[in-house]
């Protein structure tokens, strides 16, 4: 069973950045696309980003685009979102997670992390 772990996130300023990470406890044909999905207080489920394993071709929302960048560390099965100009909106819970391919990690991933609560203050 893939176990992700996200170990990052936090309270920042509205205007800041922040950096989350997501280590995997294995790799496989499973975790071939890696991304992150955040649900803020009382709202749907939205997909942040993804990334593929091999080519590090990545994915993003448009309502995200331009304000987060998602990268790999192969070496250490990680993968990480740095976000940039946060806004109060942008709180909510950010889940790390992994599926054999794009569309699963975009609508309905197969393996989920715990989530990291990120709050941006005024």
């Amino acid at each position: 069973q893939v176990q992700l772990v996200e170990p990052g996130g936090g309270l920042v300023q509205a205007g800041g950045s922040l950096r989350l990470s997501c280590i995997a406890s294995q790799h496989s044909d499973d975790t071939y696309w890696r991304g992150w999905v955040r649900q803020a207080p009382g709202k749907e489920r939205e997909f942040v980003a993804a990334i593929s394993w091999t080519g590090g071709v990545t994915h993003y929302a448009d309502s995200m685009r331009g304000r987060v960048t998602i990268s790999k560390d192969a070496a250490n099965d990680t993968i990480y979102l740095e976000m940039s100009n946060l806004k109060r909106r942008d709180t909510a819970v950010y889940y790390c997670t992994a599926d054999p391919n794009l569309h699963g990690v975009v609508t309905n991933a197969r393996h989920w992390g715990q989530g990291t609560l990120v709050t941006v203050s005024s």
